[in-house]
């Protein structure tokens, strides 16, 4: 019974951090994020926990969180749009150990706010903004991400 409940605590307690880690926001939250000034570049990353080429290269989003410290990365998780329950998305970030910031966005229609975050965006996952916040320059790419990609796409906002 002892091994149960220490079991259930660390369950529990994970879970805890998880959900401290994944924080729910809402488009407007979302926008503040991408365009409010600083010192970091931000790199902010839409993915979803269904999405294999987006599961495929968040290691590259983890490594640059980790190496560069003028770096700000965020991972958006675009899974509550079709599935309201945010605990996939606690249990994928605990599972994989993620280190950067991540966001669950919390917007049901796709179609009325992909527009406001990038109007070249079709609203195809993976997708990624880099955004020097100190001049507001800004890069959007649709697609998954390769080895040098990153450090290309930041070299073209300094």
């Amino acid at each position: 019974m002892t091994r149960f409940i220490a079991i259930l605590l660390f369950a529990c307690s994970t879970a805890a951090i998880a959900q401290d880690q994944a924080k729910i926001v809402k488009l407007p939250e979302l926008q503040e994020l991408i365009s409010s000034k600083g010192d970091k570049i931000k790199v902010i990353n839409f993915w979803a926990t269904w999405c294999a080429p987006c599961v495929k290269e968040m290691p590259l989003f983890e490594k640059l969180g980790q190496d560069r410290q003028d770096v700000q990365v965020t991972l958006v998780s675009m899974d509550l749009d079709l599935d309201p329950d945010p605990a996939k998305v606690y249990k994928f970030v605990t599972r994989k150990k993620l280190q950067s910031q991540v966001v669950i966005l919390d917007e049901k229609n796709p179609n009325s706010y992909i527009e406001l975050i990038d109007k070249s965006w079709s609203g195809a996952l993976p997708a990624t903004i880099v955004v020097n916040s100190r001049t507001g320059q800004r890069k959007f790419v649709e697609k998954e991400l390769h080895e040098g990609d990153l450090e290309k796409l930041i070299a073209e906002v300094q």
